[in-house]
């Protein structure tokens, strides 16, 4: 296993960023960048054996200093949507930024994806990994608590990219952290006829703004249950059938997968390629996110239009604050949030 690491430009303070890469003794690796602590690229192989790349990213700094659609950035201090930009916390409310039709969308729009993390380099026999480190003060973006938030990306010689997220504040508060990666395992066209695995029929049903109401739907036999495996093209020949499917032009929605600890929440296959990428967390839910909203210029200069990649963000329910009957992403001072999840990428013969 190596690390290297190379120049990215600089940030909106003038500071200069750097992308790391890791690569396995199969010549496949992943790339991770110190600003947002961004995942730019992963390059795995098809059944063939030849390396493309699967990530969808950006080749330079400059995109990833604007609106970007969260293309691989570490999403925090609360991932997802939190109801009316707001939360009520030991009798004290929190007004957040109104980034998303009046509620609050990915810990408001300067979050930490537009932050830069000090980086460690942390070689090793059979798995490499860059620890990333960032200090998010008190009341940033109305959130309470100065938090310490560590990022790690591995990789290995088995190309599993797993993600390790740990969070301490000095102040109760609350966090939910993720990746917001987006994959296409065809590494090019769009995800459209991917085959999708959720281990789970049970969702949080949302109002039109993908706001939950509170009540946890079983979806079994709409096209929105993934359990038996679906793709996104079969799921939307019936969205005039399926109010969130029609209302989101596509899939984003949160899976409530049942039971504790690392377990596998999502498999998504490419037949073409051979590709498969198991998704594996100790986190409650997995949002699906089928990339209908993407319109950027990426890596080699391909255009990323709707449906162009995937995101499978393994996190907490959204607007949990505002639901005492989802599990909680309360976080006391002094105590420890530890998270991991897992992108095991395969090839089927």
């Amino acid at each position: 296993m190596s690390i290297t690491k190379k120049p990215f430009g600089q940030d909106q303070n003038g500071r200069e960023m750097t992308l790391y890469t890791m690569t396995n003794r199969n010549g496949a690796s992943a790339s991770v960048l110190d600003f947002g602590a961004h995942l730019v690229s992963v390059l795995v192989p098809d059944r063939a054996g030849a390396l493309v790349e699967v990530n969808l990213g950006f080749d330079e700094l400059k995109p990833y200093l604007g609106p970007h659609g969260s293309m691989g950035g570490t999403i925090g201090r609360f991932a997802n949507r939190i109801g009316g930009a707001s939360f009520t916390l030991n009798g004290t409310e929190y007004r957040l930024p109104q980034n998303d039709h009046g509620n609050c969308l990915h810990g408001g729009g300067n979050n930490f994806q537009f932050k830069w993390f000090q980086a460690d380099m942390l070689e090793g026999d059979g798995e490499d990994a860059v620890l990333l480190t960032y200090l998010s003060q008190d009341g940033e973006e109305g959130f309470p608590g100065e938090m310490r938030v560590q990022v790690t990306f591995a990789w290995d010689d088995r190309c599993a990219l797993t993600i390790r997220y740990r969070a301490q504040a000095d102040r109760d508060t609350v966090v939910n952290l993720t990746n917001h990666a987006y994959f296409n395992l065809k590494g090019q066209d769009d995800i459209l006829d991917h085959t999708v695995i959720v281990r789970s029929a049970v969702v949080t049903e949302t109002d039109d703004f993908l706001i939950p109401t509170g009540r946890l739907i079983d979806v079994s036999g709409t096209p929105l249950d993934l359990t038996g495996g679906g793709t996104v093209r079969k799921a939307m020949a019936r969205r005039a059938d399926c109010h969130p499917l029609d209302n989101a032009n596509g899939f984003d929605l949160n899976y409530c997968v049942p039971g504790e600890g690392l377990r596998e929440m999502a498999v998504v296959e490419e037949g073409e390629t051979g590709r498969v990428l198991r998704v594996l967390s100790d986190q409650p839910g997995v949002q699906f996110y089928s990339g209908q909203g993407l319109h950027h210029v990426g890596h080699g200069g391909r255009p990323y239009g709707p449906y162009a990649g995937f995101a499978l963000e393994t996190q907490h329910y959204p607007d949990s604050p505002n639901h005492p009957e989802f599990p909680t992403t309360t976080l006391r001072a002094g105590e420890t949030f530890a998270s991991v999840t897992q992108y095991r990428f395969e090839v089927k013969a």
